[in-house]
């Protein structure tokens, strides 16, 4: 079995299911009881608090743990308008965000706050200036994704957010960082970020676990509330078995993060040297990408089709984000994909585990289903 379908979710390493495992079993209290097995959970969260703090130089009191980056970004987005939102009714984001990010703010839109959607240049990347134009006495909230999980482009989140943060401090910065967290540096003092969204299945913990970074003295109005948990800004029980998971991977791989970018960017290559070769193939180019995440047409051949047909040979791609549901990318539109691209484009993502023969076979089985597979009619 080949799996390229990592952008979509990792598979779980076994240091996050021994860490689980073990919290399950032996720690299962409630972490906001006063007794013994209460106060023993707590700490396993502390100890999982300082771990995601370290990973992106915040401190421990920044770091708050959610059911995962959607959650995240859904708190980022609508604690800042409960925060600032009878004041200020701009909002500055991409027309390439993640349907978590992209969603809420179009709920705010419907509910009558001003949307600025700001358009990739034709190198892919959101140009600063386009931004930072935008910015005016009314501007709530900048929200933009740090590496696209679709086709890998890194937008120059801290040049865009030191700029805006120039024009007015008063406004909230916000990245959804999941795609960049352990494969790029996540620096929370350079970004210039005052939230950061962070999820725990994308770096091979469960799903279920995720955090949000909130710069210190922001005073966030909660977005959960209940009982008051993680300090009030995300109310409900801890899942302490996944936090302590979360803690665990990012333990692990922060030690092999440049080592396993550097992979990444030779299996790539590999990729691209397989696939040129191959009439109608081809892979996409940026100017700033991840070289984890690759977006690649197979010109004349329907996307879930070639899907499909890589999965009998037990060859796992996407064809485009996990959350699309197979409709047609409103992302990959944005980035000037035309309407033959979006039908025939495959996302092949990478992990450690992946190896240079695992793209030789892939690139073999592409061309079978050339040989084999009935073209799009136009």
């Amino acid at each position: 079995m080949i799996y390229f379908d990592n952008s979509s979710t990792t598979k779980p390493c076994e240091q996050a299911i021994s860490a689980a495992s073990k919290a399950l079993r032996e720690m299962w209290g409630n972490p906001s009881s006063l007794h013994k097995m209460g106060i023993e959970s707590e700490r396993l969260i502390m100890n999982a608090r300082e771990v995601i703090a370290g990973s992106i130089n915040a401190e421990e009191g920044e770091i708050f743990f959610t059911s995962g980056a959607t959650e995240s970004n859904n708190t980022a987005i609508f604690s800042s308008a409960l925060t600032k939102g009878k004041r200020r009714k701009k909002i500055i984001t991409t027309a390439t965000e993640h349907p978590s990010v992209s969603a809420p703010i179009k709920r705010l839109e419907d509910q009558g706050f001003e949307v600025v959607r700001i358009f990739p240049g034709e190198d892919g990347v959101i140009d600063p200036y386009e931004v930072v134009k935008q910015v005016d006495k009314n501007t709530l909230l900048v929200s933009m994704i740090m590496v696209n999980n679709e086709t890998g482009v890194i937008n120059d989140v801290s040049t865009i957010f030191k700029a805006v943060k120039a024009i007015d401090k008063e406004v909230y910065t916000h990245t959804d960082a999941v795609q960049g967290f352990l494969k790029i540096h996540v620096n929370a003092k350079k970004l210039c970020a005052d939230m950061i969204s962070l999820s725990g299945h994308k770096v091979y913990a469960p799903k279920g676990v995720g955090a949000i970074y909130i710069k210190k003295g922001l005073n966030l109005k909660p977005f959960i509330v209940g009982g008051g948990q993680e300090k009030g800004i995300r109310s409900g029980t801890e899942s302490v078995p996944l936090i302590c998971a979360f803690a665990e991977t990012v333990k692990v791989h922060s030690k092999t993060q440049d080592d396993r970018y550097k992979k990444a960017a030779l299996l790539r290559q590999r990729l691209m040297e397989r696939t040129m070769t191959l009439d109608g193939v081809y892979l996409h180019e940026f100017k700033s990408f991840l070289p984890y995440i690759n977006s690649l047409t197979v010109k004349g051949y329907k996307s879930e089709t070639l899907l499909h047909f890589l999965e009998e040979r037990e060859i796992y791609v996407s064809s485009g984000s996990a959350c699309s549901k197979g409709k047609k990318s409103e992302v990959l539109k944005a980035f000037g994909y035309s309407d033959s691209e979006l039908d025939s484009t495959l996302r092949i993502s990478f992990c450690g585990d992946n190896t240079e023969d695992d793209v030789d076979r892939l690139a073999y089985e592409i061309q079978n289903a050339m040989n084999s597979l009935v073209k799009i009619k136009r």
